[in-house]
């Protein structure tokens, strides 16, 4: 499942794939700087300031998750493709009520 993020945008900061893959949303402001970061899980400290120094924002703090609980790398590859894709069909449910 692709993130929500306006085409480009990851390759305009050019974030790494696999942080990238992390990622649900990225939230800009009109003028395209981002000021919200939203990812599946909380990010580490490493892949935070890997993304802070891409965006060129020492003071950018904006960093949010979908879900709390802290999952290592591993359990992010084995488990990302059905959280993703259940994540998104739970989205598309809620939005064909609405």
């Amino acid at each position: 499942m692709p993130p929500y993020f306006p085409m480009g945008i990851l390759k305009s900061f050019d974030i790494p794939d696999d942080i990238q893959d992390k990622l649900f949303e990225i939230k800009l402001h009109s003028d395209k700087s981002v000021f919200k970061i939203i990812s599946y899980f909380p990010l580490s400290e490493t892949e935070r300031q890997i993304i802070i120094s891409v965006l060129n924002k020492p003071d950018f703090s904006a960093f949010h998750s979908i879900f709390t609980d802290t999952v290592t790398d591993d359990e992010w590859n084995k488990t990302k493709n059905q959280i993703k894709q259940r994540f998104q069909n739970e989205l598309f449910d809620i939005n064909s009520k609405i």
